[in-house]
């Protein structure tokens, strides 16, 4: 049983009457276009704990407007509440634009550092790993080394299993950046609003 199975069955036990819901859950990508306000991330995410959303992963930036910010959440949500919880982020005073894709609808990356402990059990077979999964080493310490992969989450937690045997000290990962692979431009929309 994997990690969402885990989640849908104990939200099950706890809500009982939603069964129906939680069987069509999805991975959605959430973006979120807003001004750049003190307060404005507790609001967001509020309105995921309202709903007992879990969050899996929240990144946010600037974006191609300036002075606007880009939020981008990665959530499983039922399907016949997605819409519900973007119209909710819509009606946040700050918010220009909340908009949800499926994978499908997205590019998207995710970036994973790794500090491996600097030893001799290191010889040539971490250089050739770091090559095959397109990685890069970015640090070289006499203690450790830090290595850069750039990719899905699947891929960046494979090299951390596969780096596990020379001794991984620290482990970060960053949360999705996404754009979508619409047409629609909302450039010139938010530079309306911002002016």
């Amino acid at each position: 049983m994997n990690k969402i199975e885990k989640r849908i069955r104990a939200i099950q036990k706890d809500f009982p009457s939603h069964q129906s819901d939680l069987k069509i859950m999805k991975e959605y990508t959430i973006t979120i276009f807003s001004e750049n306000d003190i307060g404005l991330l507790n609001e967001v995410t509020i309105v995921f704990s309202r709903r007992k959303i879990n969050i899996e992963s929240l990144t946010v930036s600037e974006s191609e407007v300036k002075g606007v910010s880009r939020y981008t959440i990665v959530a499983f949500v039922a399907d016949n509440r997605i819409e519900n919880v973007v119209r909710q982020l819509e009606k946040i005073i700050g918010v220009f634009k909340a908009l949800y894709f499926e994978a499908d609808q997205i590019v998207h990356q995710e970036v994973a550092l790794f500090k491996i402990a600097n030893s001799t059990k290191l010889n040539g077979n971490l250089e050739n790993l770091v090559r095959t999964r397109n990685a890069k080493i970015l640090s070289v310490n006499p203690d450790f080394l830090v290595i850069e992969k750039v990719g899905y989450k699947a891929d960046n937690q494979e090299l951390f299993n596969e780096l596990e045997q020379y001794g991984v000290l620290q482990f970060a990962r960053s949360g999705r950046v996404a754009v979508s692979c619409q047409k629609r431009e909302f450039t010139s929309y938010l530079k309306e609003l911002t002016n």
